[in-house]
């Protein structure tokens, strides 16, 4: 059981205007922004319809109550698994010379982190959205044991296409 902290009152930024509209809008804009200026998908220098058009998405995703939901839900995850990576990273790092953390960090070590973060990510989404609960009862009917060996099977799928994608590299690497 986690135990909730309260504080007094409310602050400028705990305010429902504030959480859930202009932050929001703030987070989308920028992205789509950031996004469309890298990409250069609607022209090269072409920053007033590139900001026009992330205005008009940020715009319409504050319009839509469930997407801000899950926005403000990822946010919450992402932010908590931010930290959660960091005190493990802290914790790893205090066992290695200053300056050689990432040298000493294995590298199979690396893509577990990536692969466990996307399997998080997944999950998150998919609980946040409802899916999982969906998924769960469309695959279970109504049997835990059923899911468990079907996302098992999942799993072992994706880890033989993993391990195929990866010897084809490999191989191509080796001819080079």
């Amino acid at each position: 059981m986690v135990k909730s902290f309260t504080y007094g009152g409310q602050t400028l930024l705990s305010n429902p205007i504030v959480v859930e509209t202009i932050l929001p809008f703030l987070l989308v804009f920028t992205i789509v922004f950031a996004v469309l200026q890298k990409s250069e998908i609607l022209g090269k220098g072409k920053r007033q319809i590139d900001a026009i058009v992330s205005l008009v998405i940020g715009l319409l995703i504050i319009s839509l109550g469930q997407a801000v939901g899950i926005i403000i839900q990822l946010t919450y995850f992402l932010s908590v698994s931010l930290v959660i990576i960091l005190v493990f990273l802290i914790l790893i790092g205090s066992f290695t010379k200053e300056g050689d953390f990432f040298k000493e960090f294995p590298k199979g070590m690396r893509w577990i982190l990536i692969v466990a973060s996307l399997i998080a990510v997944i999950i998150a989404v998919l609980y946040i959205t409802g899916a999982w609960e969906y998924l769960f009862n469309l695959v279970s009917e109504g049997s835990e044991s059923n899911f468990i060996i079907n996302l098992g099977f999942v799993v072992i799928m994706i880890g033989a296409i993993a391990a195929v994608l990866y010897g084809s590299n490999d191989k191509k690497d080796k001819k080079d």
